[in-house]
Protein backbone atom coordinates (compact mmCIF):
# COMPACT_ATOMS: atom_id res chain seq x y z
CA UNK A 1 0.00 0.00 0.00
CA UNK A 2 1.34 3.64 -0.86
CA UNK A 3 1.86 6.57 1.22
CA UNK A 4 -0.72 9.11 0.07
CA UNK A 5 -2.54 12.20 0.97
CA UNK A 6 -5.23 11.98 3.11
CA UNK A 7 -9.08 12.39 2.38
CA UNK A 8 -10.33 15.77 2.18
CA UNK A 9 -11.89 16.90 4.98
CA UNK A 10 -14.32 19.76 4.76
CA UNK A 11 -14.10 22.22 6.88
CA UNK A 12 -15.08 25.76 7.29
CA UNK A 13 -12.61 28.14 6.24
CA UNK A 14 -13.05 32.25 6.04
CA UNK A 15 -12.88 32.72 2.18
CA UNK A 16 -13.11 31.45 -0.98
CA UNK A 17 -9.05 32.48 -1.53
CA UNK A 18 -8.31 30.01 1.26
CA UNK A 19 -10.34 27.03 0.14
CA UNK A 20 -8.56 27.50 -3.23
CA UNK A 21 -4.95 27.77 -1.29
CA UNK A 22 -6.04 24.43 0.85
CA UNK A 23 -7.41 23.04 -2.64
CA UNK A 24 -3.39 24.06 -4.02
CA UNK A 25 -1.78 22.74 -0.92
CA UNK A 26 -3.91 19.07 -1.32
CA UNK A 27 -2.49 18.68 -5.18
CA UNK A 28 0.77 19.52 -4.23
CA UNK A 29 0.63 16.95 -1.30
CA UNK A 30 -0.90 14.17 -3.59
CA UNK A 31 1.68 15.07 -6.56
CA UNK A 32 4.70 16.05 -5.12
CA UNK A 33 4.99 14.81 -1.54
CA UNK A 34 3.11 11.45 -0.66
CA UNK A 35 4.14 9.59 -3.59
CA UNK A 36 8.23 9.80 -2.38
CA UNK A 37 7.52 10.07 0.96
CA UNK A 38 8.60 6.08 1.77
CA UNK A 39 11.39 6.02 -0.55
CA UNK A 40 12.79 9.54 0.72
CA UNK A 41 12.48 8.93 4.61
CA UNK A 42 14.25 5.22 4.12
CA UNK A 43 16.81 7.05 2.35
CA UNK A 44 17.24 9.96 4.55
CA UNK A 45 16.62 12.73 1.78
CA UNK A 46 15.59 15.93 2.45
CA UNK A 47 13.51 17.68 -0.09
CA UNK A 48 15.72 20.94 -1.08
CA UNK A 49 13.93 21.17 -4.30
CA UNK A 50 10.09 21.00 -3.00
CA UNK A 51 10.90 23.54 -0.01
CA UNK A 52 11.91 26.00 -3.07
CA UNK A 53 8.66 25.08 -4.70
CA UNK A 54 6.42 25.87 -1.76
CA UNK A 55 8.31 28.99 -1.49
CA UNK A 56 7.33 30.35 -4.78
CA UNK A 57 4.03 29.06 -4.06
CA UNK A 58 3.65 31.09 -1.78
CA UNK A 59 3.60 28.70 1.31
CA UNK A 60 6.40 29.72 3.13
CA UNK A 61 4.80 32.36 4.07
CA UNK A 62 1.04 32.59 4.83
CA UNK A 63 0.56 34.04 8.13
CA UNK A 64 2.74 36.65 7.68
CA UNK A 65 1.74 40.68 6.41
CA UNK A 66 1.97 41.06 2.42
CA UNK A 67 3.69 43.98 2.93
CA UNK A 68 6.45 42.41 3.85
CA UNK A 69 6.31 39.48 1.51
CA UNK A 70 3.99 37.19 3.19
CA UNK A 71 0.47 35.54 2.34
CA UNK A 72 -1.78 37.36 4.63
CA UNK A 73 -3.57 34.18 5.58
CA UNK A 74 -4.97 34.12 9.26
CA UNK A 75 -3.35 31.17 11.83
CA UNK A 76 -6.34 29.36 11.08
CA UNK A 77 -5.81 28.44 7.49
CA UNK A 78 -2.10 28.50 7.95
CA UNK A 79 -2.60 25.01 10.25
CA UNK A 80 -4.53 23.90 7.96
CA UNK A 81 -2.23 23.89 5.16
CA UNK A 82 0.36 22.19 7.54
CA UNK A 83 -2.19 19.30 8.51
CA UNK A 84 -2.22 18.84 4.93
CA UNK A 85 1.59 18.80 4.22
CA UNK A 86 2.32 16.52 7.40
CA UNK A 87 -0.29 14.25 6.20
CA UNK A 88 1.34 14.01 2.99
CA UNK A 89 5.00 13.58 4.76
CA UNK A 90 5.58 14.79 8.29
CA UNK A 91 8.99 16.03 7.19
CA UNK A 92 7.57 18.41 5.10
CA UNK A 93 5.12 19.97 7.32
CA UNK A 94 7.15 20.17 10.35
CA UNK A 95 9.46 22.03 8.11
CA UNK A 96 7.46 24.07 7.16
CA UNK A 97 6.16 25.01 10.90
CA UNK A 98 9.87 25.23 11.90
CA UNK A 99 10.92 27.77 9.33
CA UNK A 100 7.85 29.85 10.18
CA UNK A 101 9.35 29.70 13.82
CA UNK A 102 12.11 31.23 12.46
CA UNK A 103 10.98 34.13 10.90
CA UNK A 104 9.03 34.75 13.92
CA UNK A 105 11.50 36.90 15.62
CA UNK A 106 12.01 39.50 12.90
CA UNK A 107 8.42 39.71 11.82
CA UNK A 108 7.43 40.13 14.91
CA UNK A 109 10.29 42.51 16.75
CA UNK A 110 12.28 43.52 13.73
CA UNK A 111 12.88 47.65 12.63
CA UNK A 112 10.84 48.43 9.88
CA UNK A 113 14.55 48.90 7.55
CA UNK A 114 15.29 45.29 9.24
CA UNK A 115 12.05 43.40 7.79
CA UNK A 116 12.44 45.46 4.56
CA UNK A 117 16.16 44.30 3.80
CA UNK A 118 15.58 40.84 4.88
CA UNK A 119 11.84 39.32 5.27
CA UNK A 120 10.95 39.14 1.22
CA UNK A 121 13.64 36.62 0.83
CA UNK A 122 13.07 34.65 4.12
CA UNK A 123 8.89 34.58 3.26
CA UNK A 124 8.86 34.06 -0.57
CA UNK A 125 12.85 33.77 -1.81
CA UNK A 126 13.64 29.91 -1.36
CA UNK A 127 15.42 30.57 1.14
CA UNK A 128 14.92 27.92 4.74
CA UNK A 129 15.31 29.16 8.03
CA UNK A 130 15.54 27.04 11.75
CA UNK A 131 15.44 28.29 15.22
CA UNK A 132 18.05 27.71 17.68
CA UNK A 133 17.70 27.93 21.63
CA UNK A 134 17.96 24.89 22.74
CA UNK A 135 21.46 23.43 24.03
CA UNK A 136 23.07 20.32 24.99
CA UNK A 137 22.93 21.43 28.89
CA UNK A 138 19.67 23.82 28.38
CA UNK A 139 16.49 22.41 26.72
CA UNK A 140 13.08 22.29 28.58
CA UNK A 141 14.98 25.09 30.71
CA UNK A 142 15.54 27.44 28.10
CA UNK A 143 16.64 30.12 30.52
CA UNK A 144 19.86 28.28 31.56
CA UNK A 145 21.11 28.68 27.95
CA UNK A 146 25.14 29.18 28.04
CA UNK A 147 25.88 30.40 24.16
CA UNK A 148 26.98 33.51 24.46
CA UNK A 149 26.99 37.21 22.24
CA UNK A 150 29.67 39.46 23.25
CA UNK A 151 29.66 43.02 21.84
CA UNK A 152 32.69 44.05 19.76
CA UNK A 153 31.75 48.30 18.40
CA UNK A 154 29.28 47.48 15.84
CA UNK A 155 29.27 43.61 15.60
CA UNK A 156 28.66 40.73 17.96
CA UNK A 157 30.80 37.61 18.74
CA UNK A 158 28.62 34.56 19.19
CA UNK A 159 30.30 31.46 20.70
CA UNK A 160 28.44 28.45 21.77
CA UNK A 161 26.97 25.34 20.85
CA UNK A 162 22.76 25.04 19.52
CA UNK A 163 21.47 21.60 20.18
CA UNK A 164 18.55 19.73 17.99
CA UNK A 165 18.37 21.91 15.47
CA UNK A 166 15.98 20.78 12.27
CA UNK A 167 17.45 21.74 9.42
CA UNK A 168 21.07 22.09 11.42
CA UNK A 169 23.66 22.32 8.49
CA UNK A 170 21.49 23.24 5.30
CA UNK A 171 19.17 26.03 6.83
CA UNK A 172 20.47 29.90 4.99
CA UNK A 173 19.57 31.59 7.97
CA UNK A 174 19.48 30.60 11.78
CA UNK A 175 17.26 32.97 14.29
CA UNK A 176 19.87 32.27 17.34
CA UNK A 177 19.19 32.99 20.94
CA UNK A 178 22.41 34.37 23.43
CA UNK A 179 23.57 35.06 26.64
CA UNK A 180 24.45 39.08 26.42
CA UNK A 181 23.68 39.83 30.25
CA UNK A 182 24.20 38.15 33.15
CA UNK A 183 22.03 35.06 34.28
CA UNK A 184 18.43 34.20 34.21
CA UNK A 185 15.60 35.00 31.30
CA UNK A 186 16.86 38.66 30.90
CA UNK A 187 20.25 37.65 29.78
CA UNK A 188 19.22 36.74 26.63
CA UNK A 189 19.04 38.31 23.19
CA UNK A 190 17.44 37.26 19.75
CA UNK A 191 19.80 37.09 16.28
CA UNK A 192 19.63 36.53 12.81
CA UNK A 193 22.92 34.59 11.74
CA UNK A 194 23.87 33.53 7.91
CA UNK A 195 23.97 30.00 7.33
CA UNK A 196 27.27 30.83 5.31
CA UNK A 197 28.63 33.33 8.15
CA UNK A 198 32.31 32.14 9.19
CA UNK A 199 32.69 30.43 12.09
CA UNK A 200 29.67 28.26 11.76
CA UNK A 201 29.61 24.55 11.58
CA UNK A 202 27.40 21.77 11.99
CA UNK A 203 27.84 18.36 13.32
CA UNK A 204 26.99 15.06 11.63
CA UNK A 205 23.24 14.65 11.87
CA UNK A 206 21.33 12.64 14.99
CA UNK A 207 20.82 9.10 14.35
CA UNK A 208 16.90 9.31 14.87
CA UNK A 209 14.35 6.66 15.16
CA UNK A 210 12.20 8.64 12.45
CA UNK A 211 11.70 11.53 10.08
CA UNK A 212 15.54 10.35 8.69
CA UNK A 213 14.85 12.83 5.84
CA UNK A 214 14.65 16.00 8.18
CA UNK A 215 18.76 17.09 9.47
CA UNK A 216 18.50 17.46 13.14
CA UNK A 217 21.93 19.22 13.80
CA UNK A 218 24.21 20.62 16.59
CA UNK A 219 25.59 23.99 15.36
CA UNK A 220 29.33 25.10 16.84
CA UNK A 221 29.63 28.79 16.81
CA UNK A 222 33.57 29.79 16.98
CA UNK A 223 33.72 33.18 17.02
CA UNK A 224 30.70 34.08 14.56
CA UNK A 225 30.33 37.80 14.00
CA UNK A 226 27.16 39.24 12.95
CA UNK A 227 26.51 43.23 13.01
CA UNK A 228 24.52 45.20 15.16
CA UNK A 229 21.53 45.24 12.36
CA UNK A 230 21.13 41.64 13.05
CA UNK A 231 19.88 42.17 16.62
CA UNK A 232 16.12 41.15 16.63
CA UNK A 233 14.80 43.88 19.29
CA UNK A 234 16.50 44.77 22.66
CA UNK A 235 19.08 43.52 24.51
CA UNK A 236 17.72 41.36 26.64
CA UNK A 237 14.78 41.18 24.84
CA UNK A 238 15.36 38.02 23.20
CA UNK A 239 13.91 34.94 26.23
CA UNK A 240 10.60 36.88 25.74
CA UNK A 241 10.55 36.50 21.86
CA UNK A 242 11.45 33.11 22.07
CA UNK A 243 8.38 32.10 24.14
CA UNK A 244 6.02 34.54 22.05
CA UNK A 245 7.44 32.16 19.06
CA UNK A 246 7.21 28.90 21.20
CA UNK A 247 3.59 30.03 21.68
CA UNK A 248 2.99 30.04 17.76
CA UNK A 249 5.09 27.35 17.03
CA UNK A 250 3.39 24.67 19.52
CA UNK A 251 0.60 24.97 17.12
CA UNK A 252 2.39 24.24 14.06
CA UNK A 253 3.15 21.57 15.89
CA UNK A 254 -0.17 20.50 17.07
CA UNK A 255 -1.46 20.77 13.52
CA UNK A 256 1.29 18.52 12.14
CA UNK A 257 0.32 15.90 14.72
CA UNK A 258 -3.16 16.05 13.45
CA UNK A 259 -2.35 15.56 10.06
CA UNK A 260 -0.22 12.47 11.11
CA UNK A 261 -2.90 11.17 12.78
CA UNK A 262 -5.30 11.38 9.88
CA UNK A 263 -2.60 9.47 7.36
CA UNK A 264 -2.75 7.17 10.01
CA UNK A 265 -6.25 6.80 10.12
CA UNK A 266 -7.08 6.64 6.94
CA UNK A 267 -4.42 4.11 6.15
CA UNK A 268 -6.13 2.42 9.11
CA UNK A 269 -9.53 2.27 7.49
CA UNK A 270 -8.84 1.34 3.80
CA UNK A 271 -6.83 -1.91 4.99
CA UNK A 272 -9.88 -2.69 7.37
CA UNK A 273 -12.31 -2.13 4.50
CA UNK A 274 -10.37 -4.22 2.14
CA UNK A 275 -8.97 -7.19 3.89
CA UNK A 276 -11.08 -10.09 4.81
CA UNK A 277 -11.24 -12.80 7.52
CA UNK A 278 -13.77 -15.69 8.37
CA UNK A 279 -15.50 -14.87 4.77
CA UNK A 280 -16.27 -11.08 5.86
CA UNK A 281 -13.91 -7.80 6.14
CA UNK A 282 -12.35 -7.04 8.86
CA UNK A 283 -13.98 -3.89 9.42
CA UNK A 284 -17.23 -5.64 10.19
CA UNK A 285 -15.56 -7.03 13.35
CA UNK A 286 -16.80 -4.85 16.61
CA UNK A 287 -13.60 -4.56 18.26
CA UNK A 288 -11.71 -3.27 15.14
CA UNK A 289 -14.54 -0.90 15.01
CA UNK A 290 -14.66 0.62 17.92
CA UNK A 291 -10.78 1.00 17.70
CA UNK A 292 -11.46 2.81 14.26
CA UNK A 293 -13.99 5.04 16.27
CA UNK A 294 -11.96 6.03 19.08
CA UNK A 295 -9.02 7.43 16.21
CA UNK A 296 -11.09 9.44 14.18
CA UNK A 297 -13.21 10.79 17.53
CA UNK A 298 -8.92 11.69 18.46
CA UNK A 299 -8.06 13.02 15.37
CA UNK A 300 -11.08 15.48 15.36
CA UNK A 301 -11.05 16.27 18.59
CA UNK A 302 -7.11 17.31 18.27
CA UNK A 303 -8.45 19.60 14.76
CA UNK A 304 -10.99 21.25 17.05
CA UNK A 305 -9.23 22.27 19.77
CA UNK A 306 -5.60 23.61 17.60
CA UNK A 307 -8.12 25.47 15.62
CA UNK A 308 -10.17 27.09 18.50
CA UNK A 309 -6.70 27.85 19.85
CA UNK A 310 -5.70 29.51 16.14
CA UNK A 311 -8.75 31.74 16.44
CA UNK A 312 -8.31 33.22 19.71
CA UNK A 313 -4.81 34.31 18.01
CA UNK A 314 -6.19 35.45 15.01
CA UNK A 315 -8.25 37.80 17.36
CA UNK A 316 -5.49 39.05 19.36
CA UNK A 317 -6.72 37.30 22.59
CA UNK A 318 -4.54 35.09 24.87
CA UNK A 319 -3.95 32.16 23.60
CA UNK A 320 -0.76 30.87 25.50
CA UNK A 321 -2.45 28.11 27.85
CA UNK A 322 -4.74 27.17 24.84
CA UNK A 323 -1.54 26.49 22.89
CA UNK A 324 0.00 24.44 25.31
CA UNK A 325 -3.33 22.33 25.47
CA UNK A 326 -3.39 21.94 21.80
CA UNK A 327 -0.20 20.98 21.62
CA UNK A 328 -0.50 18.11 24.59
CA UNK A 329 -3.48 16.73 23.56
CA UNK A 330 -2.84 16.93 19.67
CA UNK A 331 0.59 15.11 20.05
CA UNK A 332 -0.32 12.62 22.51
CA UNK A 333 -3.74 11.85 20.06
CA UNK A 334 -1.09 11.19 17.20
CA UNK A 335 0.74 8.34 19.98
CA UNK A 336 -2.43 6.78 20.28
CA UNK A 337 -3.84 7.08 16.67
CA UNK A 338 -0.59 5.34 15.25
CA UNK A 339 -0.03 2.51 17.80
CA UNK A 340 -3.53 2.07 17.33
CA UNK A 341 -3.37 2.13 13.43
CA UNK A 342 -0.31 -0.05 13.38
CA UNK A 343 -2.80 -3.29 15.69
CA UNK A 344 -4.78 -2.79 12.87
CA UNK A 345 -2.98 -3.56 10.20
CA UNK A 346 -1.57 -6.58 12.44
CA UNK A 347 1.67 -7.89 11.16
CA UNK A 348 1.40 -5.88 8.62
CA UNK A 349 1.28 -3.02 10.61
CA UNK A 350 5.14 -3.76 11.83
CA UNK A 351 6.54 -3.97 8.30
CA UNK A 352 7.51 -1.47 6.29
CA UNK A 353 5.57 -2.12 3.56
CA UNK A 354 3.25 -0.27 5.10
CA UNK A 355 3.43 3.07 6.33
CA UNK A 356 1.43 3.00 9.76
CA UNK A 357 5.07 1.53 11.21
CA UNK A 358 6.79 5.02 10.00
CA UNK A 359 3.45 6.88 11.22
CA UNK A 360 4.44 5.06 14.40
CA UNK A 361 7.89 6.02 14.94
CA UNK A 362 7.56 9.63 13.79
CA UNK A 363 4.75 10.18 16.31
CA UNK A 364 7.24 10.39 18.96
CA UNK A 365 8.87 12.84 18.40
CA UNK A 366 6.00 15.49 18.13
CA UNK A 367 5.48 14.49 22.01
CA UNK A 368 9.32 16.03 22.68
CA UNK A 369 9.90 18.82 20.17
CA UNK A 370 8.95 22.38 21.26
CA UNK A 371 8.75 21.92 25.02
CA UNK A 372 8.14 18.38 26.00
CA UNK A 373 4.78 17.58 26.74
CA UNK A 374 5.28 17.39 30.54
CA UNK A 375 6.15 21.29 30.20
CA UNK A 376 2.70 21.90 28.36
CA UNK A 377 1.37 19.94 31.61
CA UNK A 378 3.02 22.31 34.23
CA UNK A 379 2.56 25.68 31.52
CA UNK A 380 -1.48 24.54 31.84
CA UNK A 381 -1.27 23.57 35.25
CA UNK A 382 0.46 27.56 36.32
CA UNK A 383 -2.67 29.09 34.55
CA UNK A 384 -4.74 26.99 36.67
CA UNK A 385 -3.38 27.44 40.05
CA UNK A 386 -0.80 29.70 39.81
CA UNK A 387 3.38 29.04 39.97
CA UNK A 388 4.59 26.50 41.90
CA UNK A 389 5.94 27.08 45.68
CA UNK A 390 9.46 26.70 46.58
Amino acid sequence: MSDRAPRPVERQLPTEESKDLIALVRDISRREIAPKAAEEEEAGHFPRALFSTLSSSGLLGLPYGSADGGGDQPYEVYLQVLEELAAARLTVGLGVSVHTLACHALAGYGRAEQRAARLPAMLGGGLLGAYCLSEPAAGSDAASLSTKAVRDGDEWVITGTKAWITHGGIADFYTVLARTGGPGARGITAFLVPGDAPGLTAAVPEKKMGMNGSPTAQLHFDGVRVADDRRLGDEGQGFGIALSALDSGRLGIAACAVGLAQAALDEAVQYATGRSQFGRPVADFQGLRFLLADMATRVEAGRSLYLAAARLRDAGRPFSTQAAMAKLFCTDAAMAVTVDAVQVLGGYGYTADFPAERYLREAKVLQIVEGTNQIQRMVIARHLAGPETR
